[in-house]
């Protein structure tokens, strides 16, 4: 089997290392510097440093040659340059072949999900065989070979069945589901609460804080994923909560990092300039609204998040306000 992967970040590097024995695997990487260093000491240090790659991985800077002949494609690169790449790769892919998209983001302007901007770009291409790997997947930590799950969610079950046993592992345990939009709605709201969670560590607040915060999000983003088409199970598994707590919780979550800075008075600018990476949360904050706004749903927390983002509110205020809603009953979404 030959497997392309597309962006070599951590979370794509990562993927690329856990197949690479198993098949042939070709990671495609922007930069000469970085292929270079994968291919001859088999490292990624810009994004997983101190990671040892396996020998079998090959990069490469040419799309062309990283999808030739391709029985899998795994897309890995950042929402916001998600369709820019696929459109350039389109000539070498073929209808059939199953591509699984790692990305976690809605796309601004469109409001679509990575498998829904793939079908897009490639409206010929079986949608039945695009899907993603979604749920808490740190990347270091699957990296280093602590036990983990995941999620593959994908409409054709054959095809989802044979990347089960494909990516499966001692230390990695994956599940599958047919439901693509909740599993990929799941994990790009999940960032934006990971950027509230982070403003409360930044506040030096404690773990009832966050288990407030990861509860009223988790209803958050349940409420705008069934409007989207998600099922509810989805939502209380792996892709939802599991993810969603992940992400909260970690330092090493770039979604947490922004609100962390936040939280300690850092501007976002500065926070970003900082980062060698992208903290998907920063862009599709706005989306996740405009989502909002087109189904008429309420979500607080990613309101005051977006304040915080680009109206210049500061963490304190944004607590404050959500602190200050009127009181309700409680509901799980």
């Amino acid at each position: 089997m030959r497997i392309g992967v597309v962006g070599a970040g951590s979370w794509g590097t990562t993927v690329a290392a856990m197949v690479a024995p198993k098949a042939e695997t070709t990671l495609w990487a922007r930069r000469p510097a970085l292929a270079e260093a994968i291919n001859s000491r088999h490292e990624n240090p810009d994004y997983l440093a101190g990671a040892v790659l396996p020998d079998a991985l090959r990069a490469s800077t040419s799309l062309d040659e990283t999808l030739d002949g391709v029985e899998l494609i795994v897309m890995a690169v950042p929402s916001h340059g998600f369709r820019d790449v696929l459109i350039q790769a389109r000539s070498n892919v073929p209808n059939d072949v199953p591509i699984l998209s790692l990305s976690k983001g809605i796309e601004q302007g469109s409001l679509m999900r990575m498998t829904q901007v793939a079908a897009d770009v490639l409206p010929d291409h079986r949608f039945d065989r695009i899907g993603v790997l979604t749920g808490p997947n740190l990347a270091r930590e699957i990296a280093a070979g602590q036990p983990a799950a995941t999620v593959i969610a994908m409409q054709d079950s054959t095809t989802a069945f044979s990347l089960q046993d494909l990516f499966m592992s001692r230390s990695f345990r994956v599940y599958t589901n047919p439901d693509v939009t909740g599993s990929e709605s799941a994990g790009a709201l999940k960032n934006v609460m990971a950027i509230a969670a982070g403003m409360a560590d930044g506040l030096g607040f404690g773990d009832n804080t966050l288990a407030t915060l990861i509860t009223r999000a988790l209803a958050e983003l349940t409420r705008l994923g069934l409007a989207m088409g998600g099922h509810p199970a989805t939502f209380a598994g792996l892709a939802g909560m599991g993810d969603l707590i992940a992400t909260c919780m970690s330092s090493q979550s770039r979604n947490h990092q922004v609100g962390y800075g936040l939280g300690r008075g850092q501007s976002i600018e500065d926070i970003i300039a900082e980062m060698s990476m992208v903290a998907e949360g920063v862009k599709s904050t706005q989306g996740v609204l405009d989502l909002a706004a087109r189904y008429d749903l309420e979500m607080p927390i990613a309101e005051q998040v977006a304040r915080v983002l680009y109206d210049g509110a500061s963490v304190p205020e944004a607590i404050a306000n959500l602190m200050g809603r009127s009181a309700k009953p409680e509901r799980a979404h």
